[in-house]
């Protein structure tokens, strides 16, 4: 390759690109002018270009600095593609074995290389360096130079040796730091710790237009998720988990509803996450759940959605990590959901770690926690971060809180209030602080500077948490205030705050929605899937009874009426789809649903109903750890009260355990326990009653047969016997 050729006809010739996108034509010109040059780009921006093609236009080889081995291997394939000989470009990293160290070295003395990515880990070998310096270096890449920092998302302290070990090999190598994310402060970590404050710097914008923010509330979060991919099938996707565990259970749940899913972790073998990688890139696979272990570098252009069900731990991972959808200028959804026990967790996770590092990752999870319960364009929030202002009319309703209506408050005099406040004090404090004074909050540290005697102490409570929290985040947001993220996250006021106070004027700002909390929660009878079909509801009730009678069976043991109705909010068609009927099971569908099915199928097409997407989730939880537990003790005949004893729950617990395990067609032969309990005589007695009646409640039951002569425990292991073996 000429390279006195212009560089667009190289730009054409080995990428085949016509022109060249933002600043990418001067960043390249720095480069070959052998300057010290530093990219700031985000996702998605087009920085492997920026040092590929100045590599392959230079005399020697370059070095690239990446942190990721599946990062370098996706890089060197598509090099090796585009370039056409296997020996353009090479890693050098843990994954090699002697043979293959052997060849790279050869290739890169011989001169047919012309990229060399190395791991920090191993650039810092003494015998990288050595074999380092006697070659001939274009310059040094230093990619995902975030890592360098610890108030970067990826802190790696093998970067912060990078320019020694670069002084090392030799003098006056040209350094080329790029990165997808940094805040104003990251930004001076780099250039101060890779000794490059003369560089030239290129910023581009943060903003991603096409991409649509959202943050939800964590409720029945995997249902949501499988929701979201079965309604974008054949799309692909990237759901972010916090634990490994987690990565397992939603990766489960999505091949279950038939979505191609695959887990990626750390704690998978290199050789199944390097498949998991390029099955993802075929489009073998349309779903990787991940931790975050995954898609550094990953250059898939038309991931279509990225969600976290878990909370980030911070703004730059999370602006990363959603900077992974919509790479192709196309759609781009990223949903994140939040609870405040993620926080909790992560707070607690925090809690073991060395001071300095507690400051930090406490400060750096505050912004994550005001991003989420704001009710401020995400996209101004975002960039705010990134020391950009925006206006938020420009996100053109790509994020949840401009779409939806806002409440607004007069915001002047309560500002006066803050801002004259944070003034008095000396500008030494953080908003947590300043809210406890003005709500009223005595804790230790307002104690021990005597702030409860200030005049405003207590002065806001009426206005309440919410207006405060929404008033001091707009306050930074609109630059009245500043966040001194070096000192504790004190609160400074600026030229604006200042001229304010002075002159102040009639603004308003937006008030935070409350994110309501209900992880997790039970879900009833999921009947707030839809409205009840009523008419459908009384056709089953007939069918159902219709069986009974043809079964000499009280309809109860065919189904319960909490299955009916959530029959008549999903309209299951199939077996599949009725098992996942909540007190359906396997053993129920088979035995009693083929009619069911086919009157709902008929029911659904002669009325032409839109069966919800979601239908029935269904969950790999069904037979929990616990029931499974259960089962496999009493085919074991053990007691009752030794089995809940030994799982820690009461007698009742494990009798309303059996019953679900009963109602959802599993056969339990509790003859064993039941013979010692209840004579033969009195067992015949309450069988016969649920026989004959149309009920299956306990109280009518004792109601019928008399207290004296049993009690409500027998009544219920009695029904759960009939139940197993008339039902099941």
């Amino acid at each position: 390759m000429e390279i006195n050729k212009s560089l667009f006809d190289n730009l054409q010739n080995f990428f085949g690109f016509d022109n060249f996108k933002g600043d990418q034509e001067a960043i390249i010109t720095s480069i070959l002018q052998k300057k010290d040059t530093f990219v700031i780009m985000p996702t998605g921006g087009g920085k492997s270009i920026c040092y590929q093609l100045p590599a392959l236009m230079s005399d020697g080889t370059a070095i690239v600095i990446s942190p990721l081995i599946a990062l370098m291997k996706n890089q060197v394939d598509q090099l090796r593609a585009f370039g056409g000989t296997d020996s353009i470009a090479h890693f050098l990293n843990s994954s090699l074995n002697k043979s293959e160290i052997t060849r790279v070295k050869e290739d890169v003395t011989s001169g047919s290389t012309k990229l060399l990515y190395v791991a920090p880990e191993s650039l810092t070998k003494q015998e990288n360096i050595d074999f380092l310096r006697g070659i001939s270096i274009s310059f040094v890449a230093v990619d995902e130079a975030h890592c360098i920092s610890e108030w970067g998302h990826d802190f790696r302290p093998e970067y912060r040796r990078i320019r020694q070990v670069i002084d090392n090999i030799g003098e006056n190598i040209p350094i080329i730091a790029l990165t997808a994310t940094a805040t104003p402060k990251v930004q001076q970590d780099i250039q101060k710790n890779l000794q490059m404050n003369n560089a030239a710097l290129f910023k581009s914008s943060f903003n991603r237009p096409n991409l649509f923010y959202e943050v939800r509330a964590k409720r029945n979060v995997i249902k949501e998720i499988v929701r979201y991919a079965k309604m974008n099938s054949g799309k692909s996707g990237i759901v972010y988990c916090l634990s490994r565990k987690k990565v397992e259970e939603v990766a489960e749940a999505l091949k279950l509803n038939g979505i191609k899913a695959l887990p990626y972790h750390a704690g998978l073998d290199p050789k199944t996450r390097a498949e998991t990688q390029d099955n993802f890139l075929m489009e073998d696979v349309d779903v990787i759940v991940a931790t975050i272990a995954f898609g550094m570098g990953i250059d898939k252009p038309d991931v279509r959605y990225v969600i976290h069900h878990d909370i980030p731990k911070s703004m730059e991972g999370y602006y990363q990590e959603t900077g992974r959808s919509g790479r192709d200028g196309g759609e781009g959804v990223c949903v994140a959901f939040y609870s405040q026990k993620d926080i909790d967790k992560l707070t607690k996770f925090m809690k073991d770690k060395p001071v300095s590092e507690r400051e930090i990752g406490t400060q750096i999870l505050k912004e994550v926690i005001d991003y989420a319960e704001s009710s401020v364009c995400r996209r101004k929030q975002i960039l705010h971060y990134f020391g950009e202002n925006f206006n938020e009319t420009g996100c053109n309703n790509m994020c949840d809180n401009c779409r939806h209506p806002k409440k607004y408050f007069d915001a002047e005099a309560p500002l006066l209030r803050a801002l004259t406040l944070i003034r008095d004090l000396g500008e030494k404090f953080d908003d947590q602080h300043i809210l406890n004074i003005i709500l009223g909050i005595e804790n230790s540290q307002v104690a021990s500077y005597e702030h409860s005697k200030l005049p405003e102490f207590a002065s806001g409570k009426e206005e309440g948490e919410i207006l405060w929290k929404s008033l001091l985040r707009q306050a930074v947001l609109n630059n009245f205030l500043l966040k001194d993220i070096d000192n504790y996250g004190l609160l400074k006021l600026t030229k604006s705050g200042k001229a304010f106070i002075e002159n102040p004027y009639s603004l308003k700002f937006i008030l935070n929605y409350l994110m309501d909390d209900a992880e997790d929660e039970v879900e009833e009878a999921q009947q707030q899937g839809g409205a009840l079909d009523t008419q459908l509801l009384q056709m089953l009730k007939d069918l159902r009874k219709k069986i009974a009678k043809q079964k000499s069976l009280p309809p109860f043991v065919v189904f319960q009426d909490p299955s009916l109705d959530e029959m008549c909010t999903h309209y299951p068609v199939s077996v599949e789809e009725l098992k996942q009927i909540q007190g359906v099971g396997s053993g129920k569908a088979m035995k009693f649903g083929q009619p069911f099915i086919e009157l709902i199928k008929k029911y659904v097409e002669d009325n032409d109903i839109d069966r919800p997407v979601d239908l029935v989730i269904k969950s790999a939880a069904n037979k929990s750890a616990l029931k499974v537990s259960i089962i496999q003790n009493i085919d074991r005949q053990i007691a009752l009260e030794d089995i809940a004893s030994a799982k820690g729950i009461t007698y009742d617990d494990i009798l309303k355990e059996l019953e679900t395990i009963v109602n959802s067609g599993t056969k339990l032969n509790l003859n064993y326990y039941i013979d010692e309990m209840i004579e033969d005589d009195r067992q015949e007695e309450v069988y016969d009653y649920f026989r004959s009646t149309e009920t299956d409640s306990i109280d009518n039951a004792l109601a019928e047969l008399g207290t004296d002569d049993y009690t409500r425990e027998e009544i219920q292991l009695m029904r759960i016997k009939f139940l197993s073996e008339l039902g099941n």
